[in-house]
């Protein structure tokens, strides 16, 4: 492992559990911020850059890290930012969930590919667990009929404000709709649609509902298939809500609304730690094929933010230790769906 791993956004939960995870594993960890006391006081033994993301991403550019971890949002502005911003030789990882940070990365694979570099987005628990568990059952597969994945997770909530960041990535959401690939094409859809009501193997009973996100992405590129729905217990699980929600994104555009929405968003504040509302966090897989044969498959993790902070520290480590390859991925598309089960999963294969 060469060269250092810079984690932008270390002040936040991801950031600064990644950086002690990378610290631990003897990686040479450069923490980023805007503020350099609190980046002192959350990772005191590592190098602290500060700033803007502007400002950092001119530091990157000439000091050419191994290695950049964005934990910032919006993805959909921050990705292609700092993505753009590496110099060859320089790999880029983010935790992205935005359907359309991934289809910017997607834009960048030859420049990435011409300049050494390794992009990949979604590192994180929606978009590896529902991969890795669909990439499982398609091992030594013919070409799939329709695939529909669901992402289900469990997180414990931190007290504290929600931040800009997050908000600001929940507001993308709403102005991006929702999507689906229909006769191998994406096409837009009423977000919120294709609800279904699953019952977990640990037995709890989830409502799932498709987004454009992340994951319909992963799912369509691991398949190729021409019917897919990426689904996940984030989209509303009330059917009045879920009813609004176009609406909701319509007004989002009107001008002024977006930013202004993100701000109220940014300063709702938790009072309380709450712990997770399930034992489990579980990516689903349903596949069926021409003939009309059908399998399913769930992976079963722990608490969805300590997945993530697993999943994005161990694709760095790979990247660190030159094994992945040029070009934009998501991350089971690079190094296989068993990066899933080295992050803390497991497969639970049912039908």
């Amino acid at each position: 492992m060469t060269g250092e791993i810079w984690v932008l956004g270390a002040t936040g939960r991801v950031g600064r559990e990644a950086a002690e995870r990378l610290r631990q594993a003897g990686a040479e960890v450069v923490v980023t911020g805007r503020g350099r006391e609190r980046l002192t006081q959350v990772s005191p033994d590592a190098r602290a850059v500060t700033g803007s993301l502007d400002e950092v991403c001119a530091r990157l550019a000439t000091e050419a890290p191994a290695v950049v971890i964005n934990t910032v949002g919006p993805f959909a502005v921050t990705a292609p930012r700092v993505a753009r911003a590496c110099p060859p030789g320089t790999h880029y990882v983010d935790v992205a969930n935005e359907l359309s940070t991934f289809e910017l990365l997607h834009d960048m694979d030859r420049e990435a590919a011409a300049t050494g570099r390794t992009l990949v987005s979604g590192a994180g628990f929606g978009v590896l667990a529902t991969e890795s568990i669909l990439l499982h059952l398609l091992a030594d597969e013919e070409k799939p009929s329709r695939v529909r994945v669901d992402a289900i997770a469990s997180v414990a909530t931190e007290p504290g404000a929600l931040g800009e960041a997050l908000a600001a990535t929940i507001v993308h959401a709403l102005l991006d709709g929702g999507r689906e690939v229909r006769h191998g094409r994406m096409v837009r859809t009423l977000a919120g649609g294709a609800a279904e009501r699953l019952t977990t193997p640990d037995g709890d009973v989830v409502t799932t509902a498709s987004l454009a996100s992340g994951e319909l992405f992963a799912a369509w590129q691991a398949s190729g298939a021409p019917s897919v729905i990426g689904a996940s217990t984030l989209a509303p699980a009330n059917p009045a809500v879920r009813a609004a929600l176009p609406a909701i994104g319509a007004a989002l555009r009107l001008p002024g609304l977006a930013g202004f929405a993100t701000r109220r968003l940014a300063r709702i504040t938790a009072t309380t730690a709450k712990e997770r509302p399930r034992r489990s966090s579980w990516g689903r897989a349903r596949v069926e094929w021409p003939s009309g044969r059908v399998r399913e498959g769930w992976l079963r993790t722990g608490e969805g933010m300590e997945f993530t902070v697993g999943a994005v520290t161990e694709v760095a480590l790979r990247l660190a230790k030159g094994e992945g390859r040029p070009g934009a991925f998501t991350p089971a598309r690079l190094f296989g769906p068993e990066v899933a089960l080295a992050a803390g999963a497991e497969f639970v294969v049912t039908g």
